[in-house]
């Protein structure tokens, strides 16, 4: 298992936190996400190490971006 943690800009609400977790939560491999709008974090535990721009892409879908904390 390996936890990666990102910031993710533009999320104000619960709505937003769903939307990323509904996308993020789609790559292969990711056994939980853990989404903040209060201070833009996304923590991501997954069975193998991700690949960032799969999730930037993941993020950037749900409409909003990420870069590696």
């Amino acid at each position: 298992m390996t936890t990666t943690e990102y910031q993710v800009t533009g999320m104000t609400c619960g709505h937003c936190e769903m939307s990323v977790r509904r996308e993020v939560g789609k790559i292969a491999g990711v056994d939980a996400v853990e989404v903040s709008a209060a201070d833009g974090s996304l923590t991501i535990t997954a069975s193998a190490p991700l690949d960032d721009a799969i999730v930037f892409a993941a993020v950037d879908e749900a409409g909003y971006r990420a870069v590696r904390a």
